[in-house]
């Protein structure tokens, strides 16, 4: 079981007690708002979605991490890697991507721990590349992606809900250049 700390941050593999907290992160618009369509999740979606990528765990080597705060235990939602399977024009590709709850927007939680996973991916699963892909207009994600050192690569539209979306990339090579 791969695990991964930070100063102020565990990512970890998913248990049954994250479900109800991650339907919880779900389920609040704003925080889905840019999110595919925009639609909230309940809970039974969530459990779905964590089967899936505990499943994108073991058949990737990666997948997305459950993100606790280190001083309280608490669940403040997933940073981690998977497969955009959603905009096949970038596969194959592998995309971080990261989504927090409201009460923990802010305190560079979501760079802190995007930060651990893009060293993960290449140091440890020896990625040649990492996409990360977020909505036009979502500031706050191209913040976060501009941090990790991505810069753009395309403009497109996600075949799932027509929005448009911009596609950010790191290689190994860069990474590794400018980390060491």
């Amino acid at each position: 079981m791969v695990t991964l700390e930070t100063p102020r941050l565990i990512l970890r593999r998913w248990r049954e007690e994250d479900v109800a907290p991650m339907a919880a992160v779900n389920a609040d618009p704003e925080v889905m708002g840019w999110i595919r369509d925009g639609s909230v999740r309940d809970e039974q979606q969530t459990r779905g979605g964590i089967q899936a990528w505990e499943s994108e765990w073991e058949s990737q080597g990666f997948g997305l991490f459950a993100v606790e705060i280190r001083s309280t235990g608490e669940l403040a939602g997933f940073t981690g890697l998977s497969v955009p399977h959603y905009l096949p024009e970038v596969l194959p590709a592998v995309e971080i991507g990261w989504r927090l709850g409201r009460s923990h927007w802010g305190q560079g939680l979501a760079t802190e721990a995007a930060v651990a996973a893009v060293r993960f991916g290449f140091v440890e699963r020896e990625l040649e590349r990492i996409i990360s892909i977020a909505q036009v207009g979502n500031d706050g994600s191209e913040r976060i992606m501009t941090k990790l050192g991505m810069h753009p690569v395309r403009e497109t539209v996600n075949p799932t809900c027509g929005r448009r979306v911009r596609v950010f990339a790191l290689s190994s090579d860069r990474y590794l250049t400018t980390t060491r």
